[in-house]
């Protein structure tokens, strides 16, 4: 695993995009979790935000897709609506302790 930021660098209801070991992923904390994927849409392989750091829908309750309106769920990836339904966000493994986030950059064995 690889230190991404400190914890404090995550608000609730925020998300952010990182670039590590030449993989773009995001990171966004909902109740207290962290969840992290792999920047890239299912449907066409495009990076998800609208702006730097930008990747949830107005609600703050859903990752949405800039290009193509899809949305997927915080906690699993599953694509909830748009042109990818059904289909799943690449999870990453990631952990938070006292010293902040840290991730392995590589799909977790479930989404690989």
């Amino acid at each position: 695993m690889k230190f991404l930021c400190s914890s404090h660098a995550l608000s609730e209801g925020t998300s952010r995009g990182f670039e590590l070991d030449e993989v773009r992923l995001l990171i966004t904390r909902r109740e207290g979790r962290v969840y992290a994927y792999k920047n890239r849409c299912p449907h066409r392989g495009v990076a998800l935000e609208w702006q730097p750091d930008q990747f949830l829908d107005p609600s703050a309750s859903l990752i949405q897709c800039s290009t193509h309106a899809a949305l997927f769920l915080i906690e699993s990836g599953e694509c909830v609506a748009g042109p990818c339904a059904g289909q799943f966000l690449t999870a990453l493994d990631c952990r938070e302790d006292g010293q902040g986030i840290w991730i392995t950059p590589q799909a977790s064995e479930d989404d690989a």
